[in-house]
């Protein structure tokens, strides 16, 4: 009986000659080499050749891309994972070409230790595992995350990881459709002033490609686009922000929601990466994984929205039924005077002052009722009166009412901050106000609202016993959905809110949002085909 191991090839009766084993593996489909034992290539296929991409007398004696030492796994491969025995390698011939290899290694007999490997391409296969999995892995995110920043973010991040992209950017509308704000990014570090530095190229001449893909309701691809731009004076404002990363072509891709662009989503390319149809299928396809985030988002923002009107419908009946009945006693107190002095003898002094004295108990405490109440369920907008004027009301309302001594900065450009932003300012600040009269213990509070460099920063310091105990304090309490209300707000738009322990004593809450700018925009049209306007 023949051995099994040997290379000795048993024809079949009637069949060919056989075929000698070196030439079979000359001619094998699949890449064979033989790597020495520092790793080294030196005999490689045809097929191994074609698949490295080099000459064969520039490969022989360059340093293979396969862990020899290391043993193939043995347990059962994942739901998107090669088959267990085999490996995975990165195999670079040429920047800008990068090349995935599945392999399976045997060692050689021989005193030589060398090693043949068995590779193949698998670099698409795995890339297609990649994007579907960038999307399953979004769509779980779109139920878990606590805002659209953290939902648009993780958008920006699964397509930059699964496609090897620079990075990404995720901008929306606000809800008056005709803002445009930064809401979710990865690769590129968010700049406060980006629009500001944006509108400034814009105003020198530059072309924002984003807004033709937005206008046209289509990805638009521009291939080379950092070499267009990087020496345009009219890109001046931005050159740093944009050369922090080595990125070479462009796509922006519309965010569509229902036939309208809800956003869109720029995705800038590495350099030698070239922008394919299957490209823009992935990108179109996680643009409408944003365009959802965008959409639950709005309607999760209009349900709290109905749930603060419904509560404040209640408080409003709970408040209408105690001021009632305090002010019935108020008349019962006045009817008694009244019954008195319709008996036409002398009253008694003491009894006269005794009544007066509990009528104007109660009124006060009805005046301060009110006061605090109504100030707590219809508070001046900021729509009517501007953001500055609403939080000194508030301020002067609050510092009346529980004797808080206030130190309020107004500062500059709130005029420029839309009516939106500023009712979600105005809520930060009297959610924090409200936590320092209830848990803080203070005795004075400084309260700064201004705008720089098109950020608006909103914050508000006390004096009070800190975050640790006031924290302690409103264990079990309504505290925590206070704290998480003002930050969505805030993240909202893009911004940050951040809570401290003050280095003397007290807390100070502070906001940051990032201003939108303007941009012309029509929203009516049709639905979005993912074939892609090429700019040349």
């Amino acid at each position: 009986m023949p051995d099994r191991g040997s290379a000795t090839a048993v024809p079949a009766v009637g069949s060919a000659p056989p075929v000698d084993w070196s030439e079979l593996s000359a001619h094998a489909p699949d890449g064979l080499a033989v790597v020495d034992a520092a790793g080294l290539f030196v005999q490689l296929n045809a097929a191994a050749i074609a698949l490295c991409e080099r000459d064969a007398d520039d490969l022989i004696g360059m340093p293979a891309p396969f862990e020899l030492a290391c043993p193939a796994p043995t347990d059962a491969g994942g739901l998107l994972e090669d088959e267990p025995a085999e490996q995975v390698s990165i195999w670079a011939p040429v920047a800008g070409v990068r090349r995935e290899f599945a392999y399976r290694t045997r060692p050689l007999p021989g005193p030589e230790r060398a090693t043949v490997v068995a590779f193949r391409d698998v670099t698409a296969e795995r890339h297609r595992q990649r994007r579907v999995a960038a999307i399953a892995r979004t769509s779980a995110t779109l139920a878990s995350a606590r805002s659209i920043t953290a939902m648009l973010d993780a958008v920006a991040r699964e397509v930059v990881q699964a496609d090897a992209l620079a990075a990404v950017q995720i901008f929306t509308f606000d809800g008056a459709g005709r803002n445009l704000q930064i809401m979710g990014s990865a690769g590129f570090r968010r700049w406060p002033d980006f629009f500001d530095r944006l509108m400034r190229c814009r105003s020198r001449g530059a072309a924002l490609r984003m807004l033709d893909a937005l206008d046209g309701r289509e990805p638009v691809v521009v291939p080379h686009r950092w070499g267009m731009i990087k020496d345009d004076p009219a890109w001046e404002p931005l050159r740093e922000y944009l050369s922090e990363l080595e990125w070479d072509s462009f796509a922006s891709v519309p965010l569509m929601l229902r036939g309208r662009a809800e956003g869109v989503l720029n995705a800038f390319f590495a350099p030698g990466q070239v922008v394919g149809r299957p490209t823009l299928e992935f990108l179109v396809a996680m643009a409408e994984q944003a365009a959802v985030a965008v959409d639950y988002a709005a309607l999760l923002h209009e349900e709290r929205a109905l749930a603060r009107r419904e509560e404040r419908q209640r408080l409003a009946r709970d408040l209408h039924d105690s001021i009632v009945q305090q002010v019935f006693s108020v008349g019962m107190q006045a009817k008694s005077l009244s019954v008195l002095g319709g008996r036409g003898g002398p009253v008694a002094a003491a009894t006269v002052q005794r009544i007066a004295d509990e009528i104007e108990d109660l009124s006060k405490t009805v005046l301060a009722d009110l006061r605090a109440m109504v100030h707590e369920l219809r508070p001046p907008t900021s729509a009517a009166v501007g953001l500055g004027e609403a939080v000194r009301a508030l301020v002067e309302s609050t510092g009346n009412r529980t004797g808080l001594r206030f130190d309020l900065h107004v500062g500059s450009g709130l005029p420029d901050v839309g009516s939106e932003i500023a009712e979600d300012a105005y809520r930060i600040v009297a959610e924090a106000i409200h936590n320092v009269v209830k848990h803080a213990e203070a005795g004075a509070v400084t309260v700064r609202v201004g705008v720089r460099d098109h950020v608006l920063t909103v914050s508000v310091a006390d004096d009070g016993r800190g975050l640790r105990a006031a924290r302690a304090a409103a264990a079990g309490g309504s505290d925590g959905y206070g704290l998480t209300s003002m930050r969505e707000r805030a993240e909202r738009w893009g911004g940050t809110l951040r809570i401290r322990q003050r280095s003397a004593a007290g807390t100070a809450v502070r906001a940051v949002i990032p201003l939108p700018v303007s941009v012309p925009h029509e929203r009516a049209g049709e639905r979005i085909d993912v074939t892609a306007r090429v700019a040349n």
